[in-house]
């Protein structure tokens, strides 16, 4: 009968913990009249709590903070963190001990460790850390790969790994429109909707134009309170509301706070134009144009920042046939039985 050794033990012990920011502190408030059968007990409790706030015991939030308790969610853009921590277990001295850690996604296999070379020697109740930093950039499965080589002190070479396994969730839902105007000009309409449990400080929502076209953002206001657009873009910018109240999609305000709550969306509006050594030449913007790509920056509960680019936005630029005829100039009022000019123009599309 063929009896197989006993399974040796490593003298290293390998730790791996995520990295985040705490998170306020929460309490349930329980109180009740004075009149009732406790009295003021329930009250007095509350303010001996110490994790309420002197005055407002009532009030959920407090003045504490709570380390996180569970790995939590990790969202497309953000940038994950990680604590590893290699424990010399053993009463032995250990050599050249090599720690690895790579990332696994769908598409690829990253190396995340900061120095690929072994450490000499680590001594009984010594550790060996290490602080790694990757911009997430993918949605779905992701498995932190953490590998500990070394030598024993009889030169026997050891080795194992542990396997961390974790979603990747995606926090916006972007969705975009392209209304075109009788000029040149294109208005892109982005609907952005925030998809997380949690509100989100909008810090940048920014369009970074094609080299064809020349972009104006139209979500500010002047000091005087008026939008800054002209009247072709004003009117745009009704036949754009209308069609999102016909679809039931809110419109919401910016405001002075660019803050946006969970399931909340905001429509931001845009004006690209082209640029004049393309927009003379008509043949160049026929058929389907790429009219840049949004780039959104955001931050999270205690200032974990997020960044998204959407891939190049793509525009079928609206048939002419071979010639072009628009109107250039034309006088804002006429006297009756008096001629008046116009300006047109004619572009051969070919």
């Amino acid at each position: 009968m063929e009896v197989n050794p006993p399974k040796q033990e490593h003298l290293l012990a390998l730790k791996v913990m995520r990295l985040t920011k705490p998170t306020l502190f929460t309490n349930i408030p329980v109180t009740c009249e004075e009149k009732d059968l406790p009295g003021d007990l329930f009250n007095q409790l509350m303010r001996d709590d110490p994790s309420t706030v002197n005055g407002a015991e009532i009030l959920m939030l407090g003045e504490m903070l709570t380390l996180p308790q569970n790995f939590g969610n990790i969202f497309l853009g953000e940038t994950f963190s990680s604590y590893i921590s290699v424990h010399n277990d053993s009463n032995q001295v250990v050599k050249d001990i090599l720690v690895k850690a790579d990332l696994q996604t769908s598409s690829q296999r990253l190396n995340l460790s900061a120095s690929s070379s072994a450490v000499a020697e680590l001594k009984p109740d010594c550790c060996i850390d290490d602080v790694i930093h990757h911009e997430v950039k993918e949605i779905g499965t992701h498995i932190l790969v953490c590998a500990v080589s070394y030598t024993t002190q009889g030169g026997e070479k050891m080795y194992f790994r542990k396997f961390f396994k974790f979603q990747v969730l995606k926090p916006l839902d972007v969705k975009t429109k392209f209304y075109n105007a009788e000029t040149d000009e294109v208005f892109l309409e982005a609907q952005i909707q925030n998809i997380t449990t949690s509100p989100m400080f909008m810090e940048k929502v920014s369009l970074e134009p094609s080299i064809m076209y020349n972009v104006a953002e139209l979500n500010s206001v002047n000091l005087a309170g008026e939008c800054e657009v002209s009247m072709e873009q004003f009117i745009l910018m009704l036949q754009m509301i209308k069609e999102m109240m016909m679809e039931k999609l809110g419109v919401t305000t910016f405001g002075s706070r660019a803050y946006l709550q969970p399931m909340d969306t905001r429509q931001y509006l845009y004006c690209l134009k082209p640029k004049k050594e393309f927009a003379e030449k008509a043949g160049i913007i026929k058929g389907v144009t790429v009219i840049g790509k949004l780039d959104i920056v955001w931050k999270t509960n205690l200032g974990e920042r997020g960044r998204l680019q959407t891939s190049q936005l793509q525009r079928m630029a609206p048939g002419y046939g071979d010639v072009r005829l628009s109107l250039e100039a034309i006088p804002d009022t006429v006297n009756l039985e008096e001629p008046f000019h116009i300006t047109c123009k004619i572009t051969n599309c070919r």
